[in-house]
């Protein structure tokens, strides 16, 4: 049964929509503040929604706000506005607008938007997502859609976004409610343990395995294996997830007998797997196989008016853990914490709010409660000084190395050249698949080395010019003249996906557009070509 409060702000609407609720609804009419507080105690299941009628600003309507917010409770809240009124952007802190009617409004219709409210509202909290942000509800929405399908999901997104909670909500709306869930975490499992703790192993399989034990995936008979970093798994075990997907079947490290599974696998990773597959550090085939639905997780910073929302819950739940009393958190620490971009996410945003509800001497949250590094995020740590330069109050004297900065310009050094040479592998990839592709470079500009010269002899391959050299033709000793070959032009900035596009269509219009033949002189398969054609817009 659902509790439904209604200001009397205007009283004739009022009226007119408790008689548009069910009989089993719990409707009330709320003249005051103590009687929004006397509903919501009424009601501890937490399935209450509040519709404010009239003006948003009148004054009951703000006493009632400031009472549920205070009291931080999580409920559907619903507009219906006067004719012509502005549609507002939020009603306090903590507490939003879900949903606005404005006037002239059919009773049922209002009736029928607070009653999805409440559902959603009762979805979002067993699944124990918090947020009113329009991509968290995306997310909300999309569990719903796939759970009750056995397709295998990869989720993605920033480490401490909550990934596991879409697994572990994924598990609970699917027929496989009540059976195993079973998590792993690739990452923290040695290498030449993972195999033997994903599929387990026989006895005698190897020194040290003194008796039979049975695999995560065997232990997950029936439910979920969610596989948490899935992107550190080692290339060989890679090839048996692959075969396991495929085929539902594996067998223990030194068994030689198949064991057949019912299990609905959930990967999660907080890197970018398609380059990881560009890099070869990720099997392409296993890419494909585990990303049949995906569910991207977005960053606290991208969904900050969650803040306030996700701040009171974890005070109110901390406060219980701890046995304190806490009013709440006072705006100005709160305005600080919204512009904090949390690079950890909620995992961090929650790890902080218990320090705080722990060590805050006073029963209000105050600036003064919060850690440094999120009160001045752009300290010196972050911005570093010139080499040398004294410190306030040093002047004329030898000032120390300012270390902290000469750290941090080491490490954006370091991870610099790390991007530089996944980018170097990846183009030397590229460049031993497509050894044909000959590239002039343009007047004035100097000429950079793209491509490897081919092995063929027979070949005539074009030499880059350098600049004041005219372009020229490499030729084999005693051959004819061949025909002018067509020359793909790359210039700085241009994407992979760029210059494969390129050396497709300068292929195809070399062979007249046999696509067979096309395949054959890029060394890739028909249908791979195919849906690259598709894929790029290339009209043969």
């Amino acid at each position: 049964m659902a509790t439904i409060l209604i200001t009397t702000t205007d009283l004739e609407q009022a009226v007119r929509l408790r008689a548009a609720f069910d009989p089993d609804d719990r409707v009330e009419l709320v003249t005051s503040a103590q009687d929004a507080r006397s509903g919501l105690s009424a009601s501890p299941d937490g399935d209450v929604a509040l519709i404010l009628t009239g003006s948003t600003g009148d004054p009951l309507a703000q006493d009632v706000i400031a009472a549920l917010a205070e009291d931080h409770a999580p409920l559907a809240t619903v507009a219906v506005l006067g004719e012509g009124q502005a549609v507002p952007d939020g009603l306090s802190a903590g507490l939003g607008l879900d949903e606005y009617f404005v006037q002239p409004v059919d009773a049922d219709e209002v009736a029928f938007g607070v009653r999805r409210l409440i559902a959603h509202k009762q979805l979002q909290n067993e699944l124990g997502i918090a947020g009113k942000a329009e991509a968290i509800q995306e997310v909300i929405e999309r569990i719903a859609q796939i759970a009750p399908v056995g397709s295998t999901v990869l989720i993605t997104g920033e480490s401490g976004t909550g990934k596991e909670l879409v697994a572990r909500g994924l598990q609970k709306l699917s027929p496989r409610r009540g059976k195993p869930f079973i998590a792993v975490n690739i990452g923290a499992l040695p290498e030449t343990l993972l195999e033997s703790e994903l599929f387990g192993h026989e006895k005698g399989a190897f020194t040290g395995a003194s008796s039979l034990r049975k695999g995560m995936f065997e232990l997950a008979k029936g439910g979920t294996i969610f596989l948490d970093e899935v992107a550190e798994m080692p290339l060989s075990a890679q090839t048996r997830l692959l075969r396991v997907l495929e085929e539902r079947e594996f067998m223990r490290v030194g068994g030689s007998e198949s064991i057949q599974i019912d299990v609905r696998v959930i990967a999660a990773t907080n890197r970018d797997l398609r380059r990881a597959v560009e890099l070869n550090e990720f099997r392409r085939d296993l890419y494909y196989r585990l990303n049949v639905l995906n569910i991207h997780m977005p960053a606290l910073r991208e969904r900050r008016e969650d803040v306030p929302l996700l701040v009171h819950e974890f005070i109110r739940g901390f406060s219980r853990d701890h046995d304190k009393q806490f009013r709440g958190i006072a705006p100005e620490a709160m305005r600080i914490l919204q512009d904090y971009d949390w690079p950890g996410n909620v995992r961090e945003l929650r790890n902080l709010v218990e320090s705080m509800v722990v060590l805050a001497p006073g029963s209000v949250i105050g600036p003064e409660d919060i850690p440094p590094e999120v009160l001045k995020p752009t300290g010196r740590a972050l911005v570093p000084s010139p080499v040398g330069a004294p410190s306030p109050g040093t002047e004329g004297r030898t000032a120390a190395p300012p270390i902290r900065e000469m750290e941090f310009i080491f490490r954006t050094l370091v991870e610099l050249k790390l991007d530089v040479e996944d980018l170097r592998r990846a183009f030397e990839v590229y460049k031993r698949r497509h050894p044909e592709l000959v590239r002039p470079w343009p007047a004035g500009i100097p000429a950079v080395q793209v491509g490897a010269e081919s092995d063929s002899a027979q070949r005539p391959r074009e030499v880059i010019p350098t600049p004041g050299q005219p372009a020229r033709t490499a030729q084999a000793a005693g051959s004819e003249p061949a025909e002018e070959e067509t020359v793909i032009r790359f210039w700085p900035g241009e994407t992979l996906q760029e210059l494969e596009r390129a050396a497709i269509v300068a292929t195809l219009k070399e062979v007249g557009g046999n696509r067979r033949l096309a395949s054959d002189k890029l060394g890739i398969g028909e249908r791979t070509l195919y849906r690259k054609l598709k894929e790029y817009s290339i009209d043969t």
